[in-house]
């Protein structure tokens, strides 16, 4: 014999109050009283009841539901996206789920795999974009969709009329050029770029710069190569620095990708690290714990990252702006620098 299937048509019965009521009740309408909200609930859970998830998405023309998109560079496999934003990805899923939302993740490096029209086939409410900036074409295509409206907030975006969230990256790297300083270092060199659409690493540039500046020391810049990959960029910064006969005692990488293709390209021609040449990183990435020797860096607040993300996106398609932008930062002090 079939059950029957408990509406809450029985669970009004049951409470002694109205369908309508109900449903108040059960999806927190103020206008429902505390007395007779809990009356409601005590009455569902002697039933075992539970909200029709599906209706009530029709009925609110939401899906609950938050799409986002890792872009990878062209070709990349999966297991060699940057680690930064696997961590990044947990603490958006982690601050999602903390709101009631589901999230629903894709991958996309290529043209053939580009699709961000989630809110228009009712997938999603809204999307959040993480990765690479060196694929330049999918940032133009969803740069598109953004301009045609689409509810979408961006980690680092190359675009400033984006709306983005990026760590403190002004202060973080005069975080690290204070902690090289007062370890003792002085000819200190940035590994990174100031052209890049990577718009953090100007962003870290001209901290690092300024902070040096105020102790008198003049700030110098290794361009790295952005057509190849973030460790080789380091590699090749090193070997650049050798052949110029090595003028400087530490070096301020833009990414822990690129400081941990320095440290190996360091340790292959022969220098001490960190009595030789100190070293420190940017993202806190977990790989950097495990280096020989585990790798110094400035490490984002990644829970804090998460629940900006997930807020500002929610902000944004409930029609407002949110004013958060910027993700705090502390120094992970490890081996690659000088104790004190």
């Amino acid at each position: 014999m079939r059950q029957h299937r408990v509406t809450s048509f029985d669970v009004a019965a049951r409470a002694g109050v109205s369908q309508s009521t109900v449903s108040r009740a059960l999806t927190g309408d103020p206008v429902v009283s505390e007395a007779t909200r809990a009356r409601v609930m005590e009455a569902a859970r002697e039933l075992n009841y539970h909200v029709d998830e599906n209706a009530a998405r029709l009925r609110t023309g939401k899906t609950g539901t938050l799409a986002v998109v890792v872009i990878c560079r062209p070709g990349e496999l999966r297991k060699d996206v940057n680690p930064f934003y696997y961590s990044l990805l947990g603490s958006i899923c982690a601050a999602a789920s903390a709101c009631d939302y589901e999230t629903l993740v894709s991958f996309q490096d290529t043209a053939e795999s580009l699709w961000g029209l989630y809110e228009e086939q009712r997938k999603a409410d809204g999307l959040i974009i993480i990765g690479s900036t060196a694929n330049r074409q999918a940032w133009d295509y969803f740069r598109g969709l953004h301009d045609a409206g689409a509810h979408l907030v961006c980690w680092g975006s190359p675009f400033d009329d984006f709306d983005w969230i990026r760590s403190d990256n002004h202060g973080g790297a005069r975080l690290a050029a204070s902690h090289l300083i007062e370890r003792g270092y002085r000819r200190i060199v940035y590994l990174g770029t100031e052209h890049s659409p990577q718009r953090q690493f100007k962003e870290r540039w001209e901290g690092f710069a300024e902070r040096l500046h105020e102790e008198g020391i003049e700030p110098k810049l290794v361009e790295i190569d952005e057509t190849l990959s973030r460790e080789e960029q380091g590699r090749k910064g090193v070997q650049a620095l050798a052949e110029a006969g090595w003028p400087c005692d530490a070096i301020f990488a833009a990414c822990d990708e690129i400081a941990l293709g320095a440290l190996e390209e360091l340790k292959h021609l022969g220098k001490q690290v960190p009595s030789e040449i100190g070293l420190i990183g940017f993202d806190g990435n977990r790989g950097g714990a495990h280096s020989s020797p585990p790798l110094t860096s400035i490490e984002p607040d990644f829970e804090s990252a998460g629940t900006m993300l997930v807020k500002k996106l929610l902000a944004l398609i409930g029609g407002n702006e949110g004013d958060e932008r910027r993700v705090p930062v502390r120094l992970l002090e490890r081996e690659s620098t000088r104790k004190a």
